[in-house]
């Protein structure tokens, strides 16, 4: 059975079990914390990020990026028939949500209006690039496309790569009313889609939503402010944080 050595918030590892739950497969999770990394994770690791997943050869594997392309070779893929140029384009598109992962992460975290502004703005063009891909699918699908997915009416290895930043503006929402995509009606419908997969909760921990808003919304944050402090000390430790090389 694979193995996934993961720390609780982290998007990055939030893709890869994503996949894993998408498909049914089974996998171990063993959470770490970073700022106290054991010893035997640093000897399996080159380079001290997670997510790292152990293959059931006892071979460990890193970088998300590679994860998900290795899980995707062993397993049965998520769609059958791809073409070499739609599989290209696939890939493209889920490096255009990953890349931003941290954008995403600071911009939760600004400490004023003018810094969530400035970094939401900036975060906004990659969503306007999705909101016009999308508009562009349904199109060339025709007035009797269904589904909201990012192809349509099946998941993809795209909705996969994307729901992290689905998810997590989601509870944003839910806790605060901040809606990171109030200018993109497509991307609504799609981020519903996503969550309505239920994906979203099964690729997290139990507790992943508390120790999320626990950082993301404490006082420290615009968005969090006085009436969602944190509510310890240690609950608001950068530990709890995915904006820095702690993650691939």
């Amino acid at each position: 059975m694979m193995k996934i050595i993961s720390f609780k918030i982290c998007p990055f590892v939030q893709r890869v079990t994503a996949l894993l739950e998408a498909k049914n497969l089974p996998y171990e999770l063993e959470y770490i914390q970073l700022k106290n990394k054991p010893q035997w994770f640093l000897d399996l690791s080159p380079t001290g990020q997670v997510p790292l997943l152990v293959t059931e050869s006892g071979e460990a594997l890193f970088e998300s990026d590679a994860i998900v392309e290795y899980i995707e070779e062993v397993t049965v893929p998520l769609e059958a028939n791809v073409s070499p140029e739609q599989r290209a384009k696939d890939r493209a598109w889920s490096y255009q949500a990953s890349k931003h992962y941290l954008a995403q992460c600071s911009t939760m975290r600004s400490g004023d209006e003018e810094t969530l502004i400035e970094r939401e703005e900036h975060l906004a063009k990659a969503f306007t690039k999705v909101e016009q891909e999308l508009l562009k699918s349904a199109a060339s699908r025709g007035h009797l496309a269904k589904g909201d997915f990012f192809k349509g009416e099946h998941l993809s290895s795209v909705d996969i790569a994307w729901l992290p930043l689905l998810h997590r503006a989601h509870i944003i929402k839910q806790h605060t009313g901040h809606n990171f995509f109030k200018t993109f009606p497509r991307v609504q419908k799609w981020q519903q889609a996503v969550m309505e997969s239920g994906l979203a909760e099964r690729s997290v921990a139990n507790d992943f939503e508390q120790r999320f808003t626990d950082f993301y919304l404490s006082e420290k944050t615009y968005l969090g402010g006085s009436n969602l402090a944190c509510k310890t000390e240690s609950s608001c430790t950068n530990d709890d944080a995915c904006a820095s090389a702690s993650c691939c």
